[in-house]
């Protein structure tokens, strides 16, 4: 019996060792794994988790706001929500997308198509800029690899009223058009980035840390006030639907700086309705389209006589009877205005006193100081597409080119560049260069006429504004003011049509201290008013009244002037 219970007791004890032994192999095996994991292949392992849940995010950064000259928000950036997917991970979850599909507005079999074709790929927009709505609703169904992330999108507050000179962002919110594309470099800010962790559903769960901080875009501060970009606009909407034409633009700047205070066109478009950004609506016609600039050309033509000594203030030239030939080509005037000084043929708008000035000049005189003025090149002002216009490369030798060029033919100008022309008069003989910025420097010049020219030129541009000038529907109560009205008719093919027009008036003031240049353009007018003087003049006065009234320009007008008659606004023009 005593045998018997020694052999169980050395059973016990060698299941005890056997149990310690088993215990200790395994520990022994735990610590070598350990050591394997978290020593031999740390690296490598530590690789391959990063890689299946550790990510690389961008931070998503506004854009720079664009102001108008006092600071009013032009163009603004928004935060939105962009709804994605990890395609697999939804599909694989075997969830209902039904739900999804409606929110989305889309086809839930398409839906379905969409995310299959896409299975390979770990990141798939669902929906860009969705509304906070859409997005909270989205995330409320709880689907497995359904996440939103944050994004700007670009909203302008004076919507069409602007559209066209600021121009348009694309949904990455890169500019395109405008002011938007030519200072995009400016504007546009740079992403950061961090590193997140993700689980299994592609949802993020931590952020591990910031690889990059992120800086937003810079402020632009333009040279556009809005107060005059609305006065602007709805004096040129209003002349081209009562005038039923085909569009128009307008041009405002300031004659000390060369800044472009005001630039609208008709038709507009709205850039928050990216739905209306296809073809040509977006064109900002008052810098890319050139047209013939007819007799706003003629103060030049007389500023080169001035220059070249051949004719001054009381020079007088026989426009009897009303028509010359000219080769094989006969210029009338619209009456025998018979012997005429030079402000006589400016307020009258003479065809054949300017052809008669231009005949009389050596052949580049006038070609010279066109080209000086900026014609046939473009402003400098860096605006994307600007169009140079079109000036002849040499000066016209035939008398016919000569004579035409007088009055506006046989060149072609935007808006833009007629304005800064007409800026040049007004600061003395000066060309400044243009620009859409914000200048707080003085704007040196470059000199293309003496200033006593300059002056003169003035005084005779006045009285086109004055009773019996072709412009008196341009005057302004207490204020003096002068300008030039032109009406063209439009080149097609095979000639000159005889029933389309552009009309146009350039004008500044006040005349005692030029501030302001403008120039009206009215495409294609439908009614029976075409005349310069008739439809583009009235919104020259209705847009400087109000300018000089915004910027606290004194009235100038003499205290014994009367104001313009009723029957004195009639006028006569080409």
């Amino acid at each position: 019996m005593g045998e018997s219970r020694t052999t169980a007791q050395d059973l016990v004890t060698w299941r005890y060792a056997l149990l310690l032994l088993v215990l200790a192999l395994l520990c022994l095996v735990l610590l070598a794994r350990a050591v394997d994991l978290q020593i031999l292949h740390k690296d490598f392992l530590q690789l391959q988790g990063d890689a299946r849940h550790l990510r690389t995010m961008a931070i998503p950064t506004h854009r720079g706001m664009i102001k108008d000259r006092t600071g009013q928000p032009l163009a603004i950036s928004s935060p939105v929500e962009s709804l994605w997917a990890h395609p697999a991970n939804l599909l694989d979850s075997g969830a209902d997308l039904g739900e999804l599909a409606d929110l989305l507005g889309v086809d839930r079999e398409a839906l379905m198509q969409r995310l299959d074709d896409r299975r390979d790929r770990e990141f798939m927009y669902l929906r860009r800029q969705a509304s906070p709505a859409v997005a909270e609703q989205a995330m409320a169904l709880g689907l497995p690899g359904v996440a939103v992330q944050r994004e700007y999108r670009r909203f302008y507050p004076s919507g069409e009223i602007v559209g066209h000179l600021l121009g348009f962002t694309d949904i990455d919110d890169r500019g395109l058009e405008g002011m938007e594309y030519a200072y995009e470099s400016w504007l546009r800010g740079t992403p950061g980035s961090k590193r997140v962790l993700r689980d299994r559903l592609g949802r993020t769960i931590a952020d591990v840390e910031q690889l990059r901080e992120p800086r937003p875009g810079r402020d632009l501060q333009l040279s556009i006030d809005r107060r005059l970009q609305f006065l602007a606009y709805r004096e040129l909407k209003s002349a081209v639907q009562n005038n039923s034409a085909r569009g128009g633009s307008l041009v405002l700047l300031d004659t000390r700086s060369g800044e472009v205070l005001a630039m609208v066109n008709q038709p507009a478009f709205n850039p928050n309705n990216r739905r209306q950004l296809s073809g040509n609506a977006h064109r900002n016609r008052a810098v890319v389209d050139a047209w013939e600039p007819g007799s706003t050309i003629k103060p030049f033509t007389v500023a080169a006589a001035l220059e070249a000594g051949i004719a001054d203030a009381d020079t007088i030239l026989n426009t009897h009877p009303g028509s010359m030939r000219v080769g094989r080509h006969t210029i009338t005037d619209v009456r025998d205005f018979g012997k005429i000084d030079l402000t006589t043929l400016i307020s009258k708008s003479s065809n054949i006193g300017a052809a008669k000035l231009a005949l009389e000049l050596p052949d580049e005189t006038l070609w010279n100081l066109l080209a000086g003025l900026g014609f046939g090149r473009t402003t400098g002002s860096g605006y994307p597409g600007e169009s140079a216009g079109a000036l002849a490369a040499q000066a016209p030798r035939s008398s016919v080119e000569r004579a035409t060029l007088s009055f506006g033919y046989g060149l072609s100008a935007t808006p833009l560049q007629l304005a800064q022309a007409y800026a040049a008069i007004a600061s003395g003989g000066e060309l400044k260069p243009v620009s859409f910025v914000s200048v707080d420097e003085p704007v040196k010049g470059t000199r293309v006429m003496r200033r006593e020219t300059a002056d003169a030129l003035m005084a005779m541009m006045e009285a086109a504004v004055e009773p019996g000038g072709t412009a008196t529907r341009a005057a302004v109560d207490g204020y003096r003011l002068a300008g030039k009205t032109g009406t063209v008719r439009k080149s097609m093919a095979g000639g000159y049509s005889s029933d389309h027009y552009v009309a146009w008036f350039a004008g500044v003031g006040p005349v005692s201290d030029p501030r302001l240049a403008m120039v009206i353009m009215l495409d294609e007018p439908g009614g029976q008013a075409y005349y310069g003087g008739q439809i583009a003049a009235p919104v020259f006065g209705q847009v400087m009244a109000g300018a000089m009234r915004l910027m606290n320009i004194p009235p100038d007008a003499r205290p014994d002037e009367p104001p313009p008659s009723l029957t004195a606004m009639r006028g006569e023009e080409p």
